[in-house]
Order: structure tokens, then C-alpha cells, then sequence
């Protein structure tokens, strides 16, 4: 019991980047076998909603913030920008590319995060600081894994053999012309700096309304709603809407359900006891148990131009996160020397789009 105790922290994170690999793997194969991308966001959303709504209206009862017309304007706005536009981008490039190079891109969300704050001028850079110098290095390492996995192949690691498929991997399997992945991967880049943007724009609005999981909640019932009007405008069949006890409602309850609502209670618990640079160190675990299912169950074939993009991103993931906790390091050391701290703003949340 001593061993699991003090090691709560890295199961829970383990386990969470279990959950995280499943939402890739569960979203692939319910759009691989027809499931149009937008509905399948209204229906994840709308989960999401129904599983989170509970826990905040009781949990949050006292720490809720009264909501004006303007806050709920820029909630809405928020959610539009975030939720709804990167949710919608994954999902519809998930037509074009495969489940691991869904979670690898995902890797990159930390570095665009950087560049966004310092262009918004949220985030300062100090390039004449080890910190700053690292983050400048992670983020161009990780931006140049980003190109490798749109834009080079490579060579096959491996050949899966065509004499040994089970039915189901047939069904599931999909070959994709390079066109399709660099339409895939480049959706994907876009939907990064969409996240990056509702991350940057989360600090203010926590200020407004610090009741977290209400705010939550309310993003996802807005981006519900946002998801709706977009969907009905572009899938008019009534087949299309319809959930039946199949491979699809499995899906979106585990991305709604699972997903938004226990994986985020387990980031959430993991940063107050490990900060939110520990939290983000587990992000590449759920590219390795993506691509070995994928490879089991959609039998998709890893090529070195991947391989090598996602090492890079991975290299450039870990110099970000290192620079940030070098430069949080240099911080408290100086508030501890002034007797009047400076206040800053500073990007600590770094999260997957899920």
C-alpha cells in the first residue's frame, strides 16, 4: 500500500493517458464505419454536458459567480473559438488521416500555446534566460516535427502481412492517399492553434467566474448547441442523427462521459498535487498506446517519416515543459529576494484537445 500511496499521482496519469488513447481509437472507428464527424461532436458535447451538469450545480453550489449578459457573451464566444472550432477540425480530419497521427500532432499544442501567448504578448520571452532560450528551442523542434508528419512519409518501419486479417481489422482498415494525410495533418495544426487560443483566453475568464466545472460545463452546453447549428446545416438525413446500441453511441458516451468527465478529474487532481508541467509530461504515453492499437486494430502501418515527427515532436514537447519549469523555478526564487512581488501572467495550463 506504501508503493501505490506514493505513487497515486503517476497512476492516475498513466491510466488517464489510457482513457486519452481510447478517444482516438473510439473516434476513428466510429467515423471509419460512416458517422459523420459534426454529429458525432453534437452527440459527444451533449454527453459531456449531461455527465458534468450534476457535479457542478452541487459541488460548485457556493463558489458560482453571478452571470451577466456580457460574461455568458464571452463564455459563448470562448467556447466558439475553442471547443467548438477544434472539436469540429479533429473530428472532420480524422476522415483523412489516422488515429496516431491525431494524438502525435496533439504533442504540439504546447509549443503553438508559446508562440500564440508571446505573439498576443501574454507571455514574455527572455532570450537572454536559460528558460527562454529552452522554450525557443523545444517549440522550433516541436513546430519542425509538426511539418515531418504532414509532409514526409518515409518508408514503411514495417509490412503487415495481408494473410493473418481478422474480420474486423478489415473492416476498420483504411489506406490514405498523401493528399488525404496532408489535408489530415494540416486540420489538425489548425485545430492546435484554435485550442491554443481557448487556452490562452481560459486565464481571463477563470479570473471572472473561478468556478471551474460550471464554466466547464457551460463551454460544452454552448459549444452543444454551436456544433448543432453547424451539423444540421450540412447533414439534412435523419439516418445520419440516429444512435443505436452499436459501435457509434459506445463512442461518443466514452469520449462525452469518460473523456471530458473522469479524465478531467483526474488532470484537475494530478495538478494540485504535481503542478501542471507533470500532468503534461504524460501526454506522449497515449502516442505509444495509440499507435500499437492502431497497428492491432485498424492495421495501420508506421512509416519513418511519422516515426521521426513524432520524436522530434516529443524532443521539442519536453524542452517546452523543461523551459517552463526552469523559468517557474526562477520566479519563486525571485519572489523569495522581494519583499513586493511582481505580478505576471504566466501559461500554465497545457492540455489536449479532448
Amino acid at each position: 500500500m506504501g508503493i501505490i500511496e506514493r505513487n497515486k499521482a503517476y497512476i492516475a496519469m498513466i491510466f488517464a493517458q489510457f482513457i486519452v488513447a481510447g478517444m482516438s481509437l473510439f473516434s476513428k472507428a466510429a467515423i471509419t464505419q460512416g458517422m459523420n464527424p459534426y454529429v458525432f461532436v453534437v452527440y459527444r458535447q451533449a454527453f459531456a454536458v449531461l455527465a458534468l451538469a450534476p457535479f457542478a450545480f452541487f459541488i460548485e453550489s457556493k463558489e458560482s459567480a453571478p452571470l451577466s449578459f456580457s460574461l455568458l457573451g464571452k463564455i459563448f464566444l470562448i467556447s466558439l473559438v475553442g471547443m467548438t472550432s477544434t472539436l469540429n477540425l479533429v473530428y472532420f480530419a480524422l476522415q483523412f488521416t489516422t488515429a496516431t497521427l491525431v494524438s502525435a500532432i496533439t504533442n504540439a499544442i504546447p509549443a503553438v500555446t508559446f508562440i500564440m501567448a508571446v505573439l498576443l504578448r501574454v507571455e514574455k520571452i527572455s532570450i537572454r534566460k536559460r528558460h527562454g532560450i529552452t522554450k525557443v528551442i523545444g517549440s522550433t523542434i516541436s513546430l519542425s516535427g509538426a511539418l515531418v508528419l504532414t509532409f514526409i512519409k518515409g518508408p514503411p518501419v514495417y509490412s503487415s502481412s495481408n494473410h493473418h486479417q481478422n474480420q474486423h481489422a478489415n473492416h476498420l482498415a483504411k489506406n490514405y492517399s498523401r493528399e488525404d494525410l496532408i489535408k489530415g495533418c494540416l486540420l489538425l495544426l489548425l485545430a492546435d492553434i484554435t485550442w491554443s487560443l481557448w487556452l490562452i483566453m481560459q486565464a481571463p475568464i477563470v479570473k471572472q467566474y473561478p468556478a471551474k466545472l460550471r464554466l466547464t460545463s457551460l463551454q460544452c452546453f454552448f459549444s452543444c448547441l454551436q456544433s448543432l447549428v453547424l451539423a444540421v446545416s450540412v447533414e439534412r438525413s435523419k439516418e445520419a442523427w440516429k444512435l443505436e446500441w452499436n459501435l457509434n453511441l459506445l463512442s461518443v458516451v466514452y469520449c462525452g462521459v469518460i473523456v471530458t468527465g473522469f479524465t478531467y478529474w483526474l488532470q484537475v487532481w494530478a495538478v494540485e498535487k504535481k503542478g501542471p508541467v507533470f500532468t503534461a509530461m504524460f501526454g506522449p504515453l497515449a502516442l505509444v498506446i495509440t499507435a500499437i492499437f492502431s497497428a492491432i486494430f485498424f492495421e495501420e502501418t508506421l512509416h519513418w517519416g511519422s516515426v521521426s515527427g513524432a520524436v522530434l515532436l516529443v524532443a521539442g514537447l519536453y524542452g517546452v515543459l523543461w523551459g517552463k519549469k526552469i523559468e517557474g523555478e526562477s520566479q519563486a526564487n525571485e519572489e523569495k529576494s522581494q519583499t513586493k512581488p511582481k505580478e505576471e501572467t504566466t501559461l500554465e495550463c497545457i492540455t489536449r484537445h479532448s
